[in-house]
């Protein structure tokens, strides 16, 4: 594989791609070229100047996905500066206690997000810079009032830095060796205890040389961006192997609900979709599962022939739903369902489930879709090794998941007890998910180490399974299994949208629930049986990955 340094891949990128289509926003503004981004990233690179940042200076960038915040993030590690995304999210004292702990000199950053901002409690932060318009926010000495005039005149400057124009040419990024930090990525985890990632040029370049060799995204393809690029997900696969290879990235701004997606991929017709499980779950249960459980398509299901034209017809309609002209779609952040895992390859939908995390920047294991195996995770990167702990038959016995290679972390930002809890003396990053791994090196994973629960007579309870057959029954939305005193106990809020389409009432809701109980713990184990189901009035909290935070519920 081609070990070039990530910041020379960028430049020979923009070079090569100048004249075409690198940047839009769904739904308005213009279109940006390689050429234009190129000349944003140069202009932002005369502010960091004039602003006193150095190589290695942490920049903060808060706002949702659009077209400043790309160029914002590009210009900071083509500078040798250190970018810290602070996802949109997070609570205003969250955002800035992270800017805070990371030592951001200068913060870019949505003026509706600064409204809430007591930029007074930032006192390392030199100048706040808006990401909607030329203009500065706030400032803590006189360097604030003068990039306030530097902006005005930046035009101007750019002319004089560049007489004849920035050209192709003019594209050129400092060689800085890739063992460098490049970016603090705070994590958005369901335990509740946020901690700053690092990453150095190697981790990003790790994962940008996998997609740009597994043609992922290739020059003159197509994507939506709606995943948070603020996210190690979506930073990746929906921007830096996108910028790497000359894609065209149609960038989300607003929340991605299932009517704005489908009417995003069906103007723009990505050539690849980078989308989590909810995703696809709620496709399946709002619109597939009505179809294929009336009695007549039942029926039909049945009769060998007959049921495959069903299965192509479906799988027609869902293709051509999501824009029609994708090679895969590739689904990460958390585990899909199992029936609806299996409902997709019943009906042979390309798709297929990796797995990685923010320390790995993020990926550890992926499959295309045409060699990917149900169940499972995925197969280990060639530049990444994986083991079981404690595991006497890997592929057999479960363990935790370790991870070592060119994408693990540098560690946790001024925490070395937590970066040495998570990586041994070996190397090997401790995942804390339990699983098993094949000989050939394709994942499978049971669940979290921390959620896992020891059942009286010693048994190994993974809730993630019990929830994910819980969430196939009827009227349940979302659940969690937790425990409470000795006896498992289901939190569900109900599905309120089938429960309208059947009619059911929610005075009655509690016999149906009562009814799942028992059908459920006929499909679980004797020492996974649910006591109880709780009803909640609302939907459960969620990080911006959608995964619940199970930490508020666990007490």
């Amino acid at each position: 594989m081609n070990k070039e340094n990530l910041l020379q891949i960028y430049a020979s990128s923009f070079r090569q791609n100048w004249d075409m289509k690198a940047l839009s926003e769904f739904g308005s503004g213009p279109t940006m070229t390689y050429a234009d981004l190129a000349r944003r990233i140069a202009a932002t690179h005369l502010v960091f100047k004039e602003c006193g940042v150095k190589p290695g200076d942490k920049i903060a960038l808060l706002g949702k996905n659009s077209i400043p915040w790309v160029v914002v993030y590009m210009a900071a590690i083509t500078y040798g500066a250190v970018v810290v995304p602070v996802l949109h999210d997070f609570n205003v004292q969250d955002a800035m206690h992270i800017i805070n702990h990371s030592e951001s000199v200068i913060l870019f950053v949505s003026e509706s997000i600064f409204e809430n901002i007591e930029f007074d409690k930032l006192p390392r932060v030199r100048a706040a810079v808006s990401l909607d318009r030329r203009a500065v926010l706030a400032e803590h000495s006189s360097s604030g009032r003068s990039l306030e005039k530097f902006l005005s005149r930046l035009s101007e400057k750019m002319r004089r830095r560049y007489p004849h124009g920035f050209t192709a040419s003019d594209v050129d990024y400092p060689e800085i060796d890739e063992s460098a930090l490049a970016e603090i990525n705070y994590t958005s985890g369901t335990t509740g205890f946020s901690k700053g990632v690092m990453l150095t040029l190697r981790n990003l370049g790790g994962n940008v040389r996998f997609g740009i060799k597994s043609r992922l995204h290739y020059r003159g393809s197509r994507n939506v961006a709606f995943l948070p690029l603020a996210h190690a997900y979506g930073c990746a696969f929906d921007m830096l192997v996108p910028l790497a290879v000359g894609t065209h990235i149609t960038l989300l701004g607003k929340l991605p609900t299932p009517k704005l997606l489908l009417k995003a991929f069906a103007e723009v017709k990505p050539n690849l979709i980078i989308c989590v499980p909810l995703i696809l779950e709620k496709i399946y249960r709002n619109k597939l599962r009505p179809v294929i459980e009336k009695p007549s398509v039942r029926r039909l299901l049945k009769v060998p022939g007959v049921n495959k034209l069903i299965y192509r017809k479906i799988r027609t309609q869902l293709v051509e739903a999501l824009g029609g002209e994708f090679e895969e779609v590739i689904v990460g952040g958390a585990p899909l369902n199992h029936e609806v895992e299996e409902f997709l390859h019943r009906i042979g939908f390309p798709f297929t489930v990796g797995y990685g995390m923010t320390e790995c920047g993020p990926l550890i294991s992926y499959t295309p879709w045409r060699k990917f195996l149900t169940g499972s995770s995925g197969r280990t990167l060639p530049t990444m090794q994986t083991r079981i702990a404690d595991s006497p038959d890997p592929s057999r016995v479960q363990g935790e998941i370790c991870v070592k290679g060119e994408n693990v972390m540098l560690g946790y930002y001024k925490n070395p007890e937590a970066t040495e809890a998570a990586i041994d003396a070996d190397g090997w990053l401790h995942t804390g998910d339990m699983g098993t791994c094949s000989e050939d090196g394709t994942i499978f994973i049971r669940g979290r180490y921390k959620t896992m629960i020891l059942s009286a007579n010693g048994q190994n309870i993974y809730p993630e399974e019990i929830e994910a057959k819980l969430n196939n029954m009827p009227y349940v939305a979302e659940s969690l299994v937790v425990e409470r005193g000795k006896h498992l106990v289901a939190l569900v809020y109900p599905d309120y949208e089938a429960m309208d389409r059947d009619k059911v009432s929610t005075g009655s809701l509690e016999a149906h629930m009562e009814n799942v109980r028992k059908n459920l713990n006929r499909l679980v184990a004797p020492y996974e049986q649910v006591d109880r189901i709780q009803l909640i009035a609302n939907e459960f909290e969620k990080t911006p990955k959608r995964s619940i935070k199970r930490y508020l519920y666990n007490a």
